[in-house]
């Protein structure tokens, strides 16, 4: 089967945090964790959430920051403090009554290793360690914290002909939005 075929059965990324949605980065000053987002991969994972595909972050570690920027995107799934990534994608598909061939997973490095072998659509950032890149169907042209979800997305929502009726419906919920509030697939 083609990635493009694979691509087009996908309902549900799962995507690690730190090296995926942040440059991998770690800034740390008195009292609190601060991390870096993109907004490209932001934009897209509202434009996924209108389109019905369901975005989760799984993640070894724990941080006020990325909790704060999942709620300000509409994401409603965000595990933090994961030690075994693998089992959490088993748990979602099964929750959910979804196939390991309709979830996709992006991640970075060898703690990923684990979620891959549990994910139909195996994703690399452009940066990650070498062992998950020969282990991924997909390797981004865009690295970890520059655009790689929003690339992954948009491959996606283009292999299901989802693309440009999701990025219309996305601008179309922002232009009936409250000024003020912050953008959300919702």
């Amino acid at each position: 089967m083609s990635l493009v075929e694979k691509l087009g059965k996908i309902r549900l990324i799962a995507m690690d945090v730190d090296g995926v949605l942040t440059d991998g980065s770690m800034i740390f000053g008195v009292g609190e964790e601060t991390k870096i987002f993109h907004v490209h991969d932001g934009l897209g994972i509202s434009v996924a959430i209108v389109a019905g595909i369901e975005i989760v972050w799984i993640s070894g570690n724990v941080s006020d920051a990325v909790a704060k920027r999942a709620e300000m995107l509409g994401v409603k799934e965000v595990r933090q403090g994961v030690g075994d990534k693998g089992s959490v994608i088993r748990q979602l598909a099964a929750s959910r009554g979804i196939t390991k061939d309709e979830v996709a997973f992006i991640g970075d490095d060898l703690n990923d290793l684990p979620a891959f072998e549990e994910a139909g659509v195996r994703i690399a950032v452009g940066d990650a360690a070498e062992q998950l890149k020969r282990s991924a169907d997909m390797v981004t042209r865009r690295t970890g914290g520059r655009g790689a979800v929003r690339e992954v997305i948009e491959a996606v929502l283009n292999a299901q002909g989802r693309w440009d009726e999701a990025a219309s419906a996305f601008i179309d919920r922002q232009k009936r939005r409250e000024e003020g509030t912050p953008w959300r697939a919702q």
